[in-house]
C-alpha cells in the first residue's frame, strides 16, 4: 500500500504536492466531486536555439508545485492539465462507457522562461504532442506503469515513470488502496498466451466532400472597410481521430489588424482556430496557428514558428489547389481555394494575387511555347543543311 501525507488538496486550491515517488494531484468536477486522480514523475529534455545561432539543451523535471487550472472532466472526456513556470503538461482522456484511454499527451514550453532556457533566441511558447499507449482501462480502475516510458520528438524528449492515473473516478473515491486492476509496462518480458479471435470486419472510411469555402473579413469598426480578407475551405487531420471539415456556417469571426501583426479568429460549434500573420514591411506570412476543439476527442494543437502563405505586403496570397501542411506531429491542415490578405487591403477587396506553385501556370506556358518554337527552328535548320548538301553533291556530279 502506498503511504501518503495526511493532507489531500483538491482542485479548488489549485495545489498539488510531491511525495518521494512523484507528484500527486486530484481534480474535482463542477459539483466538487473527485473526477481525476494522478501520481507520476516526468522529466523533460528540450533542445532550443540560443542567441548567436547556437544550440543548447535544457533538462528539468515536473516540479512539486504545479496548478491544475484548465483541467476538466465530464462523463465522456477528461483533461488533466498541469501548469508550472509558464509551461503546461496535459493528457486528454476519452471514455466509451466501459473503458477509457489516453488520446494524447501535450507539452507546451515557454522559451521566455530564462531560468529554464537561458539566452534563448526566441520568446515564444511551443507545443509538441505524443500518442501514449494507454488504452482499454476498465471503468473504476487505474492505469499503472512503474517502468520508464520515453516519448521522443525532434526537439523534446519526455520520460514518465511511476505513473498512476485514474481518469474517471466514480463515487467520489479513487481506487481502493490505489491497487489497480490494470497495469501496463513499457517492456514485455514474456509473450502473451495466443488466443483465437475472429477476423475483424473493416469498414472503409468514407471520403469527405470538399469543404465549403468560408468568406471571412476583419473590419476595424462597424462602418469601416475590411483590413483583413480570407477565403478558404479547411480540413483538419488529427492522428487520434478521423479527418474533419471545418464548417463555415454559423462560424463567428473576430480578430485585429496591426502594422506588423494581424489575427483572424474563427469559432465554430466544435472548434476555435486562431491564425496570426506577421510582416517584415516587404512580405507577409502565416506565422502562428492555434486550433482547439472538442469533437470525437478533445484536442489543442499550436505552432508559433510557421512561415506559410508568403506574399508581398499589399498583395494577396492565392492557392486554388488542395494543399496540406504538417502543423504539429498530431495535426495536419488541408486548404482548398485559399486566398488571404492580412495587410494593405484597399477598398475592401483583394489586391493582385501571388499564386502558389501549384497554380502558377503562367511560367509553364512560355516554357512550353518556347520549347516548341526551338524544336521547329531546329527542324528547319536540319532540313536546310540536308538540302544544301544534296545540292552541293549534285553540282559535283555535273
Amino acid at each position: 500500500m502506498y503511504r501518503y501525507a495526511a493532507v489531500v488538496l483538491f482542485l479548488a486550491s489549485g495545489i498539488v504536492f510531491q511525495l518521494s515517488h512523484g507528484v500527486e494531484v486530484t481534480v474535482s468536477d463542477s459539483e466538487g466531486k473527485l473526477c481525476i486522480y494522478a501520481n507520476l514523475m516526468v522529466n523533460f529534455s528540450v533542445s532550443y536555439e540560443e542567441v548567436g545561432n547556437k544550440s543548447s539543451t535544457a533538462e528539468f523535471e515536473l516540479p512539486s508545485k504545479v496548478t491544475t487550472e484548465g483541467s476538466d472532466c465530464n462523463v465522456t472526456s477528461s483533461l488533466l492539465k498541469l501548469n508550472f513556470g509558464g509551461h503546461t503538461w496535459s493528457v486528454n482522456f476519452t471514455n466509451n462507457g466501459d473503458k477509457y484511454q489516453a488520446d494524447s499527451i501535450t507539452f507546451s514550453y515557454d522559451l521566455s522562461n530564462k531560468a529554464v532556457f537561458p539566452n534563448a533566441a526566441l520568446n515564444e511558447t511551443l507545443s509538441v504532442s505524443f500518442k501514449p499507449e494507454i488504452t482499454g482501462v476498465a471503468k473504476d480502475t487505474c492505469y499503472s506503469c512503474k517502468s520508464r516510458d520515453t516519448f521522443e520528438s525532434d526537439t523534446v524528449n519526455q520520460t514518465l515513470w511511476d505513473v498512476l492515473i485514474q481518469a474517471f473516478v466514480s463515487n467520489n473515491s479513487k481506487c481502493e488502496s490505489c491497487k489497480c486492476s490494470f497495469s501496463i509496462t513499457s517492456t514485455q518480458t514474456s509473450a502473451p498466451t495466443p488466443t483465437t479471435t475472429p477476423t475483424p470486419t473493416t469498414t472503409p472510411t468514407p471520403t469527405l466532400p470538399t469543404p465549403a469555402v468560408g468568406v471571412y473579413s476583419i473590419k476595424p469598426d462597424v462602418n469601416g472597410t475590411a483590413c483583413l480578407l480570407a477565403n478558404f475551405g479547411l480540413r483538419i487531420g488529427l492522428k487520434q481521430a478521423e479527418e474533419m471539415n471545418f464548417d463555415p456556417n454559423g462560424t463567428t469571426t473576430s480578430g485585429k489588424c496591426g502594422d506588423n501583426s494581424s489575427d483572424l479568429v474563427l469559432v465554430s460549434k466544435t472548434m476555435t482556430i486562431m491564425l496570426t500573420f506577421t510582416n517584415d514591411t516587404k512580405k507577409f506570412r502565416l506565422h502562428a496557428l492555434n486550433i482547439t476543439g472538442k469533437t470525437s476527442v478533445v484536442f489543442s494543437e499550436a505552432n508559433t514558428n510557421l512561415s506559410l502563405w508568403e506574399a508581398a505586403v499589399g498583395a494577396s496570397y492565392m492557392c486554388n489547389k488542395e494543399q496540406n501542411y504538417t502543423i504539429t506531429s498530431m495535426l495536419t491542415l488541408f486548404t482548398f481555394n485559399l486566398r488571404v490578405q492580412p495587410f494593405g487591403v484597399r477598398k475592401g477587396v483583394f489586391s493582385t494575387a501571388h499564386e502558389c506553385s501549384l497554380d502558377d501556370t503562367s511560367i509553364l506556358i512560355p516554357i512550353i511555347v518556347g520549347a516548341a518554337l526551338a524544336g521547329l527552328i531546329l527542324i528547319v535548320v536540319v532540313a536546310y543543311v540536308i538540302g544544301r548538301r544534296k545540292t552541293y553533291v549534285g553540282y559535283q556530279t555535273l
